[in-house]
């Protein structure tokens, strides 16, 4: 199997947002804006455009208006925007290999 730097990088993303779901109500503002921020200086350094559109809006959100349903429907969509990024490099089936385990949708 090939190493693809690209692929751990979507992975440790997805991953990121995962885990920001499904801590959701256990989480401070101040630490979900942090973490937002980390996901958001990842895309930057990686061109990830979309992913760092939608976290740099969702800081603003959390900015403005603290913890909500906001939140979930702005990580659903930054989860669709990697898996749109996986499928662009081809990374898809790997994943799949990987991580038997279906990644639910989450909506508020």
């Amino acid at each position: 199997m090939r190493h693809d730097p690209m692929l751990a990088i979507l992975a440790d993303l997805m991953r990121r947002v995962d885990g920001l779901a499904g801590q959701r109500g256990h989480l401070s503002v101040v630490r979900l804006h942090d973490e937002v921020d980390q996901i958001r200086h990842i895309a930057r350094a990686f061109h990830l455009d979309v992913v760092e559109g939608l976290a740099g809006t969702l800081e603003s959100a959390l900015s403005l208006h603290g913890l909500g349903p906001v939140v979930l429907s702005y990580l659903d969509l930054m989860r669709d925007a990697i898996s749109s990024d996986m499928r662009a490099a081809d990374i898809v089936p790997i994943i799949a290999q990987r991580s038997p385990a279906p990644i639910a949708t989450l909506r508020a």
